[in-house]
């Protein structure tokens, strides 16, 4: 059997990725779509094809026409954008460290080397596939060369084949008459001017009869139509030309070793590293952990599993602990399950004491209960999930790597101890699933022992090496304080939450979920009767084969798969057809039905009370979020939606107090712009959008109707997240010259908040990030972007970051002590829940004014701004009352 050898088009694939992957950056703002959508191709051909031989070719320069020969001809390829630019010499880089042969010439484009070295492969005997994303590439295909073209279609790579017979199956004519149809037709992308007014189904039909662009034009009176005739002949020279741009060169002048693009072993410790930096997580389960363990640093781990074994370390700890001003101490768990605890406190002292035989957790608990007593500082990652073990206080001296690495970058997706290795020691280690995979930590002690020691060991080990590097990272960035004072006791405010839960009523979410089954059957059959037809109505396809080709509704959006159903184009529709009035209706039911009558059911544990996970480090902005299930998102815009809420009930004895920060982000923005006008206005009247009403439209306070109300409040919450005029526009239903309007007007009434918006945008293009009133950071890496979208995109979060984040800083420092007072008073009454602004208390009902009072105090004192904190505050029996 032959051996293979596969060629790539460097730049062709990296630009064809760039444009299927779009928008996808890196923590550190580095474009890397084109990069990963590179590889991705790569790695799928190289599994495919197997080949003994590996190349790629790259252009010098990005291309502009062949070999500079026709430089007064002025083509109309784009300029390759910024961030296509920078990953030009990043991918180079990855392959070199895969050790793959890059081969580039100044003089010849990437097709010249690539025909050369196909011709020449395969002269030798080799089978040979070229990959490249340009049809030019066409013309070398022959009976031992197969030209491979990727395509993306619905987010996945398919790949085209072509050797001659199927050059000529495709297009009618053969690889050699390929290049003069494409001369005779041109091709704008390709620099290739071709000849005017000939297309490709004339420039096929005069190739496939004449055979060259030479014979043709030798029997010109022939070609018919007569205006490609006339335009042949009045444009041969331009052929000529075209034909010459369109031909690759298969005989470059340049040294060619086969056995330099023999494959070895692509899965190096380099590229590795370069997948660790760039966050391909997906690509780095490729590079096996038995191939890792060849080249990661190796570690002084130890195992104790025996109790004399611990009981000695134990105690030589303790001798040494006077000298140490902190120590790494890390809980390993599964669920509900301890399965022993990693410590290290010197540079080569790394130890795992397992639980097992007499060394039971009951004895590793009371001896970690002893060290969390003692004065070093305690180093550990993920700190709430071992909150069920320990039993400390958050005045405890324990400090959380990972809370410290988001608040550095909180546009990541994960703080691992990997992450850390690399992001703040420069070092490479594997990732829990390089080393076992997805097996449960439980499974893995037992079946990968080796792997799981090292799994527990790096944890300890990495967050003793990265807690100096991080604590100085935070001072030299001003959120030393943030750190100390509002994230980490912010872990213990958000355990006892997750640990108390809510309660809920199960019959009543039954009988909930059986009215929405009710309405959406109605709805359905509703549905039914006005389209004429039965179909899927969850199905967008059938949807919108029915809306917009059998009923012809208006404003139809052809996608590659169909008509757009998506919410924005079905709401411009629903005031005059209602039939996708109950389309959207029909949505929202569904949506409630399987979401929350369903989904909140299978939440509800032995206790009666779902206990969702609260997130401190998912958004970029510092808002908490709520996982497992969600329940900040509980719906509440129509009235099926916030009856929800009635599920959700105090335990016998309790009732619910509600308190909700009112507009606390337009009383940020008050604040941190210094708006005179808007300071004032809420320092004379709560109704705020009245009063904003009144100044913009200029009419009398008492005379501001209902309309001019909800258009002064769209405008003042639009202010805050950068809406432009078409998005006003679209909000109110009005022209973008009235939108615009509104806009001018509010920044002639509040000045100073325009001013304020256009320096924060300014701001964070010079420092690359905003910062909130308590010195939280955002990175904003999208402003540098060419892309106009991204731009404005960058430009909103800009304005909105530092109001929301500081809303968010607010509601932290809020909950953080209304649950410390709580407890300090030795109340019955608890926090359980936190949604955005607002907070609910369980409370006694002999307590419920001590509450009222506790929660008036901490939330309105959390922050002191030019505008007092107003709370609305209520008392329910159930959720639904306090709302």
């Amino acid at each position: 059997m032959s051996e293979k050898i596969v060629l790539v088009d460097g730049h062709s694939i990296l630009n064809r990725a760039f444009y299927g992957v779009p928008n996808l950056t890196n923590s550190e703002g580095i474009p890397t779509n084109g990069v990963y959508g590179f590889l991705n191709i790569m790695f799928k051909i190289l599994e495919e094809e197997k080949p003994q031989y590996f190349a790629a070719a790259f252009d010098v320069h990005a291309p502009t026409f062949r070999h500079d020969l026709y430089a007064d001809y002025k083509g109309t390829r784009k300029p390759m954008p910024e961030e296509l630019r920078t990953q030009v010499p990043l991918i180079k880089e990855i392959l070199a460290a895969m050790g793959v042969t890059i081969f580039e010439k100044a003089g010849y484009e990437a097709d010249d080397i690539l025909g050369t070295l196909a011709k020449q492969s395969a002269a030798k005997g080799l089978e040979v596939s070229v990959v490249s994303g340009d049809r030019d590439l066409l013309q070398l295909a022959e009976e031992h060369i197969k030209i491979r073209i990727p395509k993306t279609k619905r987010g996945t790579t398919e790949i085209e084949d072509y050797y001659a017979e199927d050059v000529f199956k495709t297009y009618q004519v053969t690889p050699v008459e390929f290049i003069e149809v494409k001369a005779l037709m041109g091709d704008s992308s390709d620099n290739i001017p071709g000849v005017p007014g000939i297309g490709e189904k004339t420039a096929t039909s005069i190739i496939t009869a004449y055979g060259s662009i030479e014979n043709a034009y030798s029997h010109i009176d022939e070609i018919m139509p007569k205006r490609a005739q006339t335009a042949l002949r009045e444009h041969y020279d331009m052929a000529q030309m075209s034909k010459k741009l369109a031909t690759i060169c298969i005989n470059c002048d340049f040294d060619y070793d086969l056995e330099s693009s023999r494959l070895t072993n692509l899965y190096t410790p380099q590229a590795y590293e370069y997948m660790k930096r760039l966050e391909f997580k997906s690509l780095l389960a490729k590079f096996d952990h038995t191939i890792l363990n060849n080249y990661e640093e190796k570690e002084n781990f130890h195992l104790i599993d025996n109790l004399g074994e611990a009981e000695t370390l134990l105690a030589h700890f303790q001798k040494r602990e006077s000298k140490l001003d902190y120590f790494a101490i890390q809980l390993i768990t599964e669920k509900e399950e301890l399965l022993g605890a990693a410590i290290s406190f010197g540079k080569e002292e790394h130890y795992f004491i397992s639980v097992g035989g007499f060394l039971t957790e009951a004895y590793l608990l009371d001896k970690i209960g002893v060290l969390y007593e003692l004065e070093s500082v305690k180093i550990t990652l993920s700190l709430k999930t071992q909150l069920p073990f320990l039993k400390i206080s958050s005045s405890t001296a324990v400090k959380d790597m990972g809370i410290a690495a988001y608040l550095l970058n909180p546009l990541k997706d994960t703080y691992d101890c990997d992450d850390l290795a690399r992001d703040y020691l420069g070092k490479t280690i594997p990732s829990r699933e390089n080393l076992f995979g997805k097996l449960p930590l439980n499974k893995a002690k037992e079946e990968k022992p080796e792997e799981f020691l090292k799994y527990c060991c790096y944890t300890s080990s990495i967050c003793l090496a990265v807690y100096p590097v991080l604590m100085e990272a935070l001072k030299q960035n001003g959120m030393e304080n943030l750190y100390h004072n509002m994230e980490m006791p912010l872990i213990y405010t958000l355990y006892h939450m997750e640990t108390i839960g809510i309660q809920v009523k199960k019959d009543a979410l039954k009988e909930y979920g059986e009215k929405l089954s009710v309405q959406i059957d109605r709805i359905e059959k509703e549905i039914y009767e006005l389209t004429g037809a039965e179909f899927n109505i969850n199905s967008p396809k059938q949807l919108g084969e029915i809306l917009f080709n059998k009923m012809k509704l208006p404003h139809a959006k052809k996608t590659k798969t169909g008509f757009s159903t998506s919410a924005d184009v079905l709401e411009k529709l629903q005031a005059d057809y209602p039939v996708v009035a109950l389309i959207l209706e029909y949505r929202q039911l569904t949506k409630l039905k399987s979401t929350y009558a369903d989904g909140l059911t299978n939440c509800i544990r032995e206790d009666h009370r779902i206990h969702s996970t609260f997130n401190q480090t998912i958004t970029a902005t510092g808002r908490i979020s709520s996982t497992e299930p969600n329940l900040q998102n509980i719906p509440i815009r129509m009235e099926l939606g916030r009856e929800i809420r009635k599920v959700f009930v105090p335990k016998e004895g309790y009732v619910f107090v509600d308190a909700d920060y009112s507009q606390i982000e337009l009383r940020v923005l008050a604040h941190m712009s210094g708006d005179p006008g808007l300071i004032q206005a809420y320092q004379q009247a709560d109704d705020i959008h009245r009063i904003t009403a009144s100044e913009v439209f200029h009419v009398p306070l008492a005379e501001v109707t209902s309309l001019q109300r909800r258009n002064a409040k769209a405008v003042n919450f639009g202010i805050i997240y950068g809406i432009s005029a078409f998005g006003l526009s679209e909000d109110l239903s009005i022209s973008r010259g009235e939108a615009t309007e509104y806009i001018q007007k509010y920044f002639e009434t509040y000045p100073r908040v325009k001013v304020f918006l256009d320096q924060l945008v300014e701001k964070a293009k010079t420092d690359g990030f905003v910062t909130t009133m308590f010195g939280r950071k955002r990175p904003v890496p999208e402003l540098n972007s060419s892309d106009f979208r991204q731009r404005s995109f960058g430009e909103r979060v800009a304005m909105n970051a530092p109001i929301q984040g500081t809303a968010a800083d607010i509601i932290k420092i809020a909950m953080i002590h209304v649950d410390q007072k709580l407890r300090e008073k030795n109340l019955k009454s608890r926090l359980i829940l936190q949604v955005h602004d607002e907070l609910l208390i369980e409370a006694h009902k002999e307590e419920i004014e001590t509450v009222k009072g506790i929660l008036q105090e901490e939330m309105s004192g959390a922050a002191d701004l030019a505008v007092r904190l107003e709370i609305d505050m209520k008392v329910g029996n159930t959720w639904f009352e306090t709302k």
